[in-house]
C-alpha cells in the first residue's frame, strides 16, 4: 500500500476579477520529498502556494494533510499544520534586529508579558550558524544586504520546525557559495523528513535538489516529471508551450569603443575606493562579483542616486554632469534597479501610470497629460514585453514578480536609452521571459546602446555578456574578453586575485 502523502491539493481553482489564476490544479508531496514547482510568471505558482498558506481561499478544491481534509483559513492555521513559507519578496522589518525578525509575532514571554530577549537570541544563534550567516543576532536587519536578508527569512522558516517548507525563489539574491549552502540545507532537511516545495526559475538548481518537478502553465497542470525525466528541453517545452530556439542571442553587433566612460566613481559602501570603466556602444558588458562587492552601489553613484563628488562621466565623447537621476535621464542614461518593489515601481499605481512616469514630459501638452497617448504607450510596451495583466489599468501591486520586473523594464525601454544599467534584470523571471529580456538587451545593443548588466547568475554572466568586468571590494579587479570568460576566471577576480588574461577596466 502506498504511503500517505504529507500534502495533497486536489482540483484547486481560484478566480480574480478578469483572471482565472488556477484551474483545477492538483499537487502531491510525500514526507521528505523535494518537489520543484515551475512555470512561467503568471502560471499560478505563487497563487497556489498562497492558497496552501491560507492567504487565499480556493473557490473549488480540497487540501489534505496526512490524509485528512483541512481548511486553511489563515496563515496562523497553516503554521500550526507545520507549513512555512519563504516568500520571494522579503518580509523582514529593517528596524528590528535579526533575532526579533526570526521570532516576530511568536516571541516567548515571561510572567510579566515581557519578551525573553536572552532566549530569542540564544535560539537564533544556531540557526545563523547552520546557514553560515556570520552576524550577531543583535545586528539590525536594515544593515544587511538583500542576500543576507534572504538568509534571515530562511532562518525564520527553520525556526518553525516545519514539516513542509515552501521556498519561493530562495536563491534569487544569493551568491554561488550561499546557493550551494542553501541547496545543501534543502538536502539535509529532506533527509530529516521535512518536505520542500521549491519554486525556482534556475533549472540547474532543480537538477541538483528536486526529486520531482511539477509544471504549471496558464493556471493548469502541464506536467509531473521524475528527476531523471526532467531535461531542460522538456521542462521549457512544458512551461512555455513552445520551443525557444535561441536562449542567448549571439549575433555580432557593430561596437563603438569608449562610448560610455566613467572615472573616479566612489560609493557609500566603499567611500575610499573608486571605479573607472569603459563600455562600448553595441555591447552587453556584464558586471560580476560577490554580494557586497559594491556593484549596485556603483550603479547608483553613476546615475546620481548616491553622491560621488569626484565622478566624471563621458557619453559619445562629451563629458556630462550627473548630480541627480534627473540629469542621468536627460542624457539617456537609465538604471533598472535590483529591488523593483522599493526602487523601481509605485505599487499603488496602475501599469499604465508606472510605464509612463519617466515619459510624462513628452506625453503632456500645455501641462496636461494626454491620456490617450499615455494609454497607447503603455499598451505598446505591455504587448512588446508580453506583460501578463488583465489591463493597463491594473494595479502593478497585483502582478506576479516577473511581470512587475517587465513593467520596470518597459518604462525605460520606452525612453530609447543610450546607456542602460540593468541590476539583476532577470531576478525572479521565468525562462521564457528571460529569453525575451536577453533578446531585448541584444536588440538595444544592436541599435547602438551601451548595455551594462549586473548579475549574480553565473550562467547569465557567461552567456549573455560580450565582456565581463569583475568587481572586488569596491574596485574593478579586471575585465575579461568573451573567450576568457570562464567561471574559474571570474571567481578568481571576484576574490581579488590577479590573472594573466584580465584586461584593464579602461584605456586613457
Amino acid at each position: 500500500m502506498a504511503a500517505v502523502p504529507l500534502l495533497e491539493m486536489r482540483g484547486i481553482s481560484k478566480r480574480f476579477p478578469g483572471i482565472v489564476a488556477l484551474d483545477s490544479v492538483s499537487l502531491r508531496v510525500a514526507p521528505g520529498e523535494v518537489v520543484a514547482l515551475v512555470g512561467e510568471n503568471g502560471a499560478g505558482k505563487s497563487t497556489l502556494m498562497r492558497v496552501l498558506h491560507g492567504v487565499y481561499q480556493p473557490d473549488v478544491g480540497e487540501i489534505c494533510v496526512e490524509g485528512q481534509a483541512v481548511e486553511i483559513k489563515n496563515v496562523q492555521q497553516a503554521i500550526r499544520l507545520g507549513i512555512a513559507f519563504i516568500h520571494q519578496e522579503l518580509n523582514t522589518l529593517d528596524n528590528l534586529d535579526i533575532a526579533a525578525n526570526v521570532f516576530l509575532g511568536r516571541e516567548p514571554r515571561n510572567a510579566l508579558g515581557l519578551i525573553r530577549q536572552k532566549k530569542i537570541h540564544a535560539d537564533t544563534q544556531p540557526l545563523l550558524e547552520r546557514l553560515g550567516l556570520k552576524f550577531s543576532t543583535r545586528t539590525r536587519v536594515g544593515q544587511l544586504s538583500l542576500a543576507h536578508k534572504q538568509l534571515v527569512e530562511i532562518a525564520k522558516a527553520l525556526s518553525l520546525s516545519a514539516r513542509l517548507i515552501i521556498m519561493d525563489e530562495p536563491t534569487s539574491s544569493l551568491t554561488l557559495s550561499e546557493t550551494d549552502r542553501l541547496l545543501q540545507i534543502v538536502s539535509e532537511l529532506s533527509q530529516q523528513g521535512v518536505s520542500i516545495i521549491f519554486i525556482s526559475h534556475r533549472l540547474a538548481e532543480i537538477d541538483r535538489c528536486a526529486h520531482r518537478v511539477v509544471v504549471l502553465r496558464d493556471g493548469r497542470n502541464a506536467g509531473d516529471l521524475r528527476r531523471e525525466e526532467a531535461t531542460h528541453e522538456k521542462l521549457i517545452s512544458l512551461m512555455v508551450g513552445r520551443e525557444i530556439k535561441r536562449f542567448y542571442a549571439e549575433e555580432p553587433t557593430a561596437k563603438t569603443p569608449g562610448f560610455f566612460r566613467v572615472r573616479k566613481v566612489c560609493s557609500r559602501l566603499y567611500p575610499t575606493k573608486t571605479v573607472s570603466l569603459d563600455a562600448s556602444a553595441g555591447e552587453i558588458l556584464g558586471i560580476a562579483g560577490l554580494v557586497g562587492a559594491g556593484r549596485s552601489e556603483m550603479a547608483k553613484a553613476v546615475v546620481g542616486l548616491d553622491a560621488s563628488p569626484a565622478k566624471e562621466v563621458w557619453i559619445a565623447g562629451g563629458q556630462v554632469e550627473i548630480d541627480s537621476p534627473r540629469h542621468a535621464i536627460a542624457h539617456g542614461i537609465y538604471l533598472v534597479p535590483e529591488n523593483r518593489r522599493v526602487e523601481g515601481l509605485v505599487l499603488g499605481m496602475s501599469v499604465r501610470e508606472n510605464i509612463s512616469l519617466p515619459s510624462l514630459n513628452r506625453l503632456a501638452r500645455l501641462g496636461l497629460i494626454r491620456r490617450k497617448a499615455e494609454r497607447d504607450l503603455a499598451t505598446r510596451q505591455v504587448a512588446a514585453l508580453q506583460v501578463k495583466t488583465a489591463s493597463v489599468e491594473t494595479a502593478v501591486l497585483t502582478l506576479s514578480g516577473g511581470n512587475q520586473q517587465k513593467v520596470v523594464l518597459a518604462k525605460w525601454l520606452a525612453m530609447n536609452p543610450r546607456v542602460i544599467i540593468l541590476d539583476e534584470p532577470t531576478r525572479g523571471i521565468d525562462v521564457g521571459a528571460k529569453a525575451e529580456i536577453y533578446a531585448l538587451m541584444r536588440e538595444l545593443a544592436r541599435q547602438g546602446a551601451a548595455v551594462l548588466m549586473i548579475s549574480s547568475d553565473m550562467e547569465e554572466i557567461l552567456h549573455a555578456s560580450d565582456r565581463v568586468a569583475v568587481m572586488h571590494e569596491g574596485e574593478i579587479s579586471g575585465v575579461l574578453e568573451r573567450g576568457d570568460c570562464t567561471e574559474e576566471n571570474i571567481m578568481q577576480l571576484a576574490v581579488g586575485r590577479k590573472i594573466a588574461c584580465a584586461q584593464p577596466a579602461f584605456v586613457e
